[in-house]
């Protein structure tokens, strides 16, 4: 009689045990389903060629993963090509969108209809002509219009024609519109030369004129490596343009910064998406409106890259050390996103 009940107390004992187990599995499954919603699905970034922008992608795609998503290596182009292969579906999402100054590219691409604007990866960028502080406060040079007199512009001729060479902005990027615009508007066109080619390759020769005492003026954007080698109010300062005028003649929007009226839109970059994967993947879309960085934070890893930390695995070790200064941030960004599959 005791042996009986005891061998029923052990049929329920395993029952129970693996009841037990079933439901602990079924938690551990489920748990594992919340923390990994994207577990399945590809998802295809596209970049800029410009690698100082490739660390904001990095945190992005780090984001992603962490939520299961299977992302593919970026493919990289230029700006107004990205906006297409967004829009046709070519790729997922891009981190690299300028709002204002890449607006025609974006239109042009068929605009909200086939893309969606998800959040401000970096707000309060700018960009600008500078020239070196020295040759600023020796002849009083204020504004970009200062060089249309040709004395003044003569002392940024570096290969002897007679005109400023201003280290300009690359064919494809956008802000080289704006540049050949305002050469025109301010009737500079007789006086100033807009050298283009590869930037960096330019800024560098720029850099070295700058090492040698030798007045320098240039184009730029923040945020960027040269920042932090030409300090602003240290080096080099910013020119103010006369007023604000446009490509596309939207000339209300804020070009001001500090006082100083830059001639270019006080800009923010944006995380952008291909409307069917952002509808279809409403995790991704959350993380990625809420990534967001500073100016000077990329500055910062920017200036690393220039001291020799460039290679792609640098970039993704310097992701991976900002999240880890910004856990608490970064983590947030996952549990709201998490929070949409609920």
């Amino acid at each position: 009689m005791i042996q009986s009940h005891l061998k029923k107390l052990n049929r329920s004992m395993v029952k129970l045990t693996a009841t037990a187990a079933l439901a602990a599995l079924t938690f551990s499954v489920t748990t594992q389903a919340e923390s990994l919603p994207g577990k399945g699905v590809e998802v295809t970034p596209i970049f800029p060629s410009i690698a100082e922008e490739r660390f904001r992608g990095e945190i992005a795609i780090a984001g992603l993963e962490a939520l299961g998503y299977d992302v593919e290596d970026p493919k990289e182009t230029e700006y107004a090509t990205m906006m297409l292969a967004l829009s046709y579906g070519d790729a997922d999402f891009s981190v690299h969108m300028w709002d204002i100054l890449h607006d025609s590219f974006y239109q042009k691409a068929g605009g909200d209809k086939y893309m969606v604007k998800a959040g401000d990866t970096i707000p309060g960028v700018l960009q600008g002509y500078l020239i070196d502080k020295k040759t600023a406060d020796k002849y009083n040079i204020t504004k970009l219009t200062d060089l249309k007199k040709p004395e003044i512009a003569k002392l940024f001729d570096a290969n002897d024609d007679g005109k400023a060479d201003l280290t300009g902005c690359n064919p494809g990027w956008g802000c080289e519109l704006v540049i050949n615009h305002h050469m025109k508007a301010y009737g500079l066109e007789d006086t100033v030369s807009h050298n283009q080619g590869s930037y960096f390759a330019l800024m560098a020769d720029t850099i070295t004129r700058y090492k040698e005492g030798q007045p320098i003026f240039y184009f730029t954007w923040v945020p960027q490596w040269i920042a932090g080698v030409l300090v602003e109010g240290e080096d080099v300062v910013w020119l103010e343009v006369p007023h604000t005028s446009l490509p596309d003649g939207n000339n209300d929007v804020n070009t001001s910064f500090e006082g100083k009226n830059l001639g270019f839109a006080v800009d923010q970059v944006k995380s952008v998406l291909n409307r069917e994967f952002a509808e279809e993947n409403p995790v991704a879309t959350k993380f990625l409106s809420l990534v967001q960085i500073t100016a000077g934070d990329e500055s910062a890893q920017n200036l690393k890259m220039q001291n020799g930390e460039k290679s792609i695995a640098d970039i993704k070790r310097h992701a991976h050390d900002w999240i880890a200064a910004h856990q608490t941030k970064f983590d947030s960004w996952l549990a709201a996103a998490r929070a949409v599959a609920e």
